[in-house]
């Protein structure tokens, strides 16, 4: 599913000229000023990200200042490394996904440097089940988004590799015996594919793996949990109704394509996540309206399959 548009007034190129971000970029990562950089300082980067990115409520206008000035490219990316902090990945999340919305080359500083693209998609999983003390929920909205966005660029082979796992036949390990049991019965050859995947599984990899192939399952248990949380009355954050509302896109994309929706579809079905929205207290809540319709969406694309089926 698009993201939803939304118009903002760039700044002028003065404004830009006396931006504190255009003074980082002349001593730290700008092309044209190569010979007097300064070294690579992480300091740098937590201060922007708390300051100019969470700080501003994550402004579009101050997000695109950063993108003029090639942040992503010429500093994030070639000095993002394993055990970078929280804030180097939101940073590169938030960048990621404004490229997406100026629609404009996403991918490309990823396939110069490659190396450690693993490690970071690693890190991004993690953050969208850690705990809102440490990643606070309109932070892990924006993991949501990004996720979708390699979940839609799977033409990347750098995203292909990382996201293919998690919605492989493998990802039934967090389905109930009896209906994976009965999922077999109704197609022999999966039950073929999972005692062989089982055979091929090192026992030392064993923990990595089911925490990846169970990763959508506890990230539906996470929203359902939070959805459960919204009340019919008073006060809803409006941080909560943006995470339902971008968690069911995701579901929505992962739904509508087919190298992903054969096996989620089951682990969806399973979770009966469709129908604890159409229960919930947010869909009838005005400010739910989104959330509804994007509810009835994912029904009809269930339904679409099956009649196509």
């Amino acid at each position: 599913m698009a993201d939803n548009t939304t118009k903002v007034v760039a700044p002028t190129v003065e404004q830009i000229n006396a931006d504190r971000i255009t003074e980082f970029a002349e001593k730290y990562w700008a092309p044209h000023s190569a010979q007097n950089q300064q070294p690579f300082d992480s300091q740098i980067v937590d201060d922007i990200y708390l300051q100019d990115i969470r700080g501003s409520n994550f402004s579009i206008r101050r997000i695109m200042v950063l993108e003029f000035s090639q942040y992503l490219e010429n500093y994030l990316w070639p000095n993002y490394k394993p055990g970078a902090s929280y804030a180097h990945m939101l940073s590169i999340v938030n960048m990621v996904n404004e490229k997406f919305r100026e629609r404009v080359q996403v991918w490309q500083a990823f396939r110069k440097n490659p190396t450690h693209f693993p490690d970071f998609f690693q890190q991004v999983l993690k953050g969208l089940l850690e705990d809102e003390l440490l990643i606070n929920l309109r932070e892990q909205t924006s993991l949501l988004v990004f996720l979708n966005h390699c979940f839609n660029s799977m033409e990347e082979g750098l995203c292909r590799d990382q996201v293919k796992r998690l919605v492989s036949l493998s990802m039934w390990v967090s389905l109930q015996p009896g209906r994976r049991e009965y999922e077999f019965k109704k197609n022999l050859k999966w039950r073929k594919y999972w005692k062989a995947i089982q055979k091929k599984d090192k026992p030392e990899e064993l923990e990595r793996l089911n925490w990846e192939r169970t990763f959508l399952h506890k990230l539906i248990l996470k929203f359902l949990n939070i959805l459960d949380t919204i009340t019919e009355d008073g006060i809803c954050p409006l941080d909560k109704i943006h995470y339902c509302e971008r968690f069911l896109e995701l579901v929505t994309d992962l739904e509508a394509l087919l190298p992903t929706r054969r096996f989620f579809n089951t682990v969806l079905d399973d979770s009966h996540l469709v129908v604890r929205c159409q229960l919930s207290a947010l869909i009838k809540r005005p400010e739910g309206h989104l959330f509804s319709q994007v509810s009835r969406l994912i029904i009809f694309i269930i339904n679409i399959k099956y009649i196509i089926m």
